[in-house]
């Protein structure tokens, strides 16, 4: 028995590349196929995805390990349609990913999106989450789940992106690589692993070091990795997984205005090299995932530990208002635990196909929060008096239940989740008044799926169902108009989504993936006013975004592949509404969300052990806040190339790889801060760069 969390489908002969339309050619003896993955997410137990009433997309190891850096998630899924991936370039604030316009608005990490790593949640209770903490040196795919069945996920699940790592298989093994590149880059990595059908490890760790395109933006990034699984017998299997990250004093360039984009792209605001603007991160998790089947049934369970410790230092200037409250720097040590338990149970008397997952997901974080001003007499960017100190709980607690039915030529994929937040403040320092108080969110959150095979090569579906937004901790931080207090008023954005889709199959060497979507949103969650580096939010009316996917994947020849995904997404505000004294207008474009993103990929394999690929990605302008007056960050088109090389010599690898991006010296906006009120939304994309590496493999 092989577990959703480990499972491996067959290797699809597909590495992404540029159209459909290829030549066409006859199938010849030894000729592969693009064969369909196996996907777990969306429906917890392993089924093709073409058979899926869904919007679901996997990106294989082969994708994101050949020719790459290892380093951020915008190299895998940059490939997905609905998703907009910006890497800031700042290691400080982490990548900005969106699905569908979710997550856009998210200042620093990820938001509205559900990330998890082998079944264990790299997102808080509350909706905030870390895409660094996904290794994807380990990775074996990631899955991304799109649309309305996201709600089986719970509240924040916009949409979900499922890292699974592999397993260690074969005779043990050591490695050892090196990659260097513009900007002062190098990672360094070591690992082994190998493995029985009895069990099998890995160990992995890396060093990351740059010195940052921009000014101000030097990182070191140290990650470790260690998994270890073992089946019991042929009915169980049980994997222990641990993970750190390491980041210590990674600079902070801050955004730029447009004035200083465009005098230069490496600039950097003086205030963040006046205050040292910085952050460290300490984290470290454990977790625990076991399978056993009881006959046709399945139970699946894990538990999941860590601890994460930040301190960031901000430019919140000396002597305003809000450095007299909150502080100019974020200093706070997080524990989190939560853990799973879910059944899977075929009916057999019931006619068809059918299967009924019923779970339960416990998730918590407990924050020891404080905040002190970021000078102490004249010197700046140091941590200085004591002006906040709480502690903030967040738990969640959701049963689920989620029917699988397939009847003939219909599939039918039905759930229901009751979502429910909790999130309660101890406020320890009293001087501004006790904002301690607590909040419940609770929803329930439908789902239904239908499709319907009009040949075994063409399926159609429809889709909808209910999702919930609720606030951040970092959103509820600052209520409006009040010093010191909680913001317990803020609500959580609603919204009805629905989807239509094809999946067609024209023939073994091409799919395609076509889908339209509206979603329809309530008491979005936008900014009311911005200070002194104090952002309070509130609700707003009512948005809509309406847009279209499409993913094309396709064999040219038994050495060329190609894949091509596109997403058009209108997302707009369907009701006015006050900012800050100023009307913000029905039909207003919502920040951060282009109009249409299109990457393409073309790859060349003209034999064993060589493989050449060409990336290319067009972005359209991105609005920057809510009034759309402000200057919008201007579309572009770039493109990467890449290649590797790997040899073998008895029980010796090796491997080599160079790399060339933005080949055209592109100067563009690569990521925009949304409704920064300083002015500095823009964050410069690196004009052309190079990565060279080389590695070394040795089988015992």
């Amino acid at each position: 028995m092989t577990p959703p969390f480990s499972w491996r489908r067959p290797l699809t002969a597909l590495l992404p590349g540029l159209g459909l339309c290829g030549v066409a050619w006859a199938d010849a003896p030894g000729t592969l196929t693009l064969l369909e993955p196996i996907v777990v997410t969306g429906t917890y137990a392993p089924s093709a995805s073409f058979n899926l009433p869904f919007s679901v997309d996997t990106v294989e190891r082969a994708q994101f390990a050949d020719g790459q850096l290892g380093v951020n998630l915008s190299e895998a899924l940059n490939r997905v349609p609905g998703l907009v991936v910006q890497n800031r370039q700042n290691y400080a604030q982490d990548l900005q990913i969106s699905s569908r316009g979710y997550g856009a608005r998210s200042a620093f990490g990820i938001r509205g999106l559900k990330l998890i790593s082998d079944g264990i949640p790299a997102s808080t209770p509350d909706g905030q989450g870390q895409a660094a903490s996904l290794n994807l040196d380990v990775a074996d795919r990631i899955e991304v789940l799109r649309g309305p069945a996201s709600a089986i996920y719970g509240s924040n699940a916009g949409g979900v992106i499922q890292m699974f790592s592999r397993d260690g298989s074969g005779p043990p093994k050591v490695g050892a690589a090196t990659t260097v590149g513009s900007d002062g880059f190098i990672k360094n990595r070591v690992y082994s692993e190998g493995g029985n059908e009895q069990a099998g490890f890995i160990v992995d760790a890396s060093r990351m070091d740059t010195d940052g395109y921009r000014d101000h933006s030097a990182a070191r990034r140290d990650q470790t990795f260690a998994k270890l699984h073992i089946n019991p017998d042929e009915d169980s299997r049980l994997a222990l997984i641990a993970s750190t990250l390491e980041q210590n004093g990674t600079q902070d360039p801050l955004g730029q205005t447009w004035e200083a984009y465009q005098h230069d792209p490496r600039s950097v605001s003086s205030v963040a090299e006046a205050y040292n603007t910085r952050k460290s991160i300490h984290h470290q998790q454990l977790g625990m995932n076991y399978e056993r089947a009881f006959g046709d049934a399945t139970l699946q369970f894990n538990l999941y530990g860590g601890q994460r410790s930040v301190i960031q230092y901000l430019s919140i200037p000396r002597g305003t208002p809000a450095n007299e409250r909150g502080g100019g720097v974020v200093d706070f040590d997080r524990e989190f635990h939560g853990g799973t338990l879910r059944w899977i149970q075929p009916i057999t008397s019931a006619p068809g196909e059918l299967s009924v997952t019923t779970g339960l997901d416990y998730d918590r974080s407990r924050d020891d929060r404080r905040g002190f001003q970021n000078f102490s007499g004249t010197t700046l960017g140091v941590k200085g008096e004591l002006r906040r100190k709480e502690t903030d709980t967040a738990t969640s607690l959701d049963p689920y239940v989620q029917a699988h039915w397939t009847l003939e030529r219909w599939t039918l994929d039905a759930g229901l989740r009751r979502s429910s937040m909790r999130m309660e403040v101890d406020d320890r320092f009293l001087s501004d008044g006790d904002s301690s108080g607590s909040k419940t969110y609770q929803r329930t959150l439908p789902s239904v799926s239908l499709m319907y095979a009009f040949t075994p090569d063409l399926q159609g579906y429809v889709s909808l169902g209910k999702a919930v937004e609720t606030p951040t901790q970092a959103e509820m931080a600052y209520a409006p108009g009040a010093a010191g207090a909680f913001n317990f008023g803020l609500e959580p954005a609603t919204s009805t989504q629905y989807e239509v889709g094809l999946k067609v199959r024209p023939d073994a060497h091409t799919r395609v993936n076509v889908a339209v979507f509206e979603i329809r949103t309530q008491d979005e969650i936008v900014v009311d006013a911005s200070s002194n580096g104090r952002t309070s939010y509130h609700n707003a009316g009512k948005t809509l975004r309406r847009g279209f996917e499409l993913s094309a994947q396709r064999e040219l020849s038994e050495q060329w592949q190609a894949n091509l995904a596109y997403t058009f997404l209108d997302a707009t505000y369907d009701q006015a509404f006050e900012q800050s004294g100023t009307v913000i207008d029905k039909g207003n474009q919502l920040p951060g969300v282009p109009r249409s993103n299109l990457f393409a990929e073309l790859v060349w394999k003209p034999r064993e052990g060589i493989s050449m690929g060409l990336e290319g990605q067009v972005r359209s302008k991105v609005y920057v806040e809510d009034s759309n007056q402000s200057h919008v960050a201007p579309g572009y088109t770039v493109f990467n190339w890449r290649t590797r090389f790997e040899q073998h010599a008895g029980p010796w690898t090796f491997n080599q790889m160079v790399r060339l991006d933005n080949l055209l010296d592109r100067q563009y906006v690569g990521s925009v801060i949304v409704g920064d009120r300083n002015g500095r939304f823009y964050e410069a994309a690196p004009g052309r760069a190079w990565y060279a590496g080389a590695g070394l493999e040795y089988q015992f």
